[in-house]
């Protein structure tokens, strides 16, 4: 054996501490970031990513840490450096054809180019696995809509948004006082035409029933 495996997926020297050793915060963030890395290039799903981060962040030996990423391929060891390695840019080019939509458990990444001439863009993070604090939309966008559907912990910063001739329409969700930010939002570039909506989850039917009020009839 050419010696044990760490926590990158990669093969240790012989003189390297035992896979048994208890696992640092450095260790955890280093089998994080190669996770991050593998969903973002489509090596993970979404769900495999979630199992795996909930077991890397609880891991108490290099060993528990290891088996997370033992069918990936090795990544550079300078990985966990801020921006290193990381595929954290997504690009959208798209005109004059069908609606664009992230919906679901897709990874948001640290920051998506949106290149779009007359097409709806709809991006819903209620249920989008989000591995880091901010995502940087830079906006290059003519005519339509730009929908982002937001969820408690999610905010929204437009100030960096130049309209021409477009409207924004901003309903933040209600939350508690006490809800962490879990993601901001940081819109740039220019929206030309068309409106900016940002709302949260519409609420089924049956959640609207739930919260009408009693009618008069039942109160009586």
């Amino acid at each position: 054996m050419s010696g044990e495996i760490s926590p990158t997926g990669k093969r240790s020297n012989p003189g390297s501490p035992s896979p048994e050793l208890r696992a640092s915060h450095a260790d955890r963030d280093r089998v994080v970031d190669v996770l991050r890395i593998a969903a973002g290039d489509g090596l993970l799903t979404a769900d495999e990513l979630d199992e795996r981060l909930e077991v890397a962040l609880s891991a108490r030996t290099l060993n528990e840490l290891a088996t997370l990423t033992t069918d990936l391929p090795p990544v550079s060891a300078t990985v966990g450096a801020p921006g290193a390695g990381v595929k954290d840019t997504v690009r959208i080019e798209q005109a004059h054809s069908g609606a664009i939509e992230r919906v679901g458990r897709w990874v948001v990444p640290r920051r998506l180019e949106l290149a779009v001439a007359y097409c709806e863009v709809r991006l819903d993070l209620t249920d989008a696995v989000i591995t880091h604090d901010t995502l940087r939309i830079d906006v290059g966008m003519t005519g339509k809509t730009l929908t982002l559907v937001t969820r408690p912990g999610i905010v929204v910063d437009i100030d960096g948004l130049q309209l021409v001739h477009s409207k924004v329409k901003y309903r933040q969700a209600t939350t508690n006082p006490d809800t962490p930010i879990t993601l901001r939002v940081e819109l740039v570039g220019q929206k030309a035409f068309g409106r900016v909506v940002v709302r949260p989850r519409r609420r089924t039917f049956g959640q609207w029933l739930l919260r009408r009020p009693a009618s008069r009839s039942a109160l009586d």
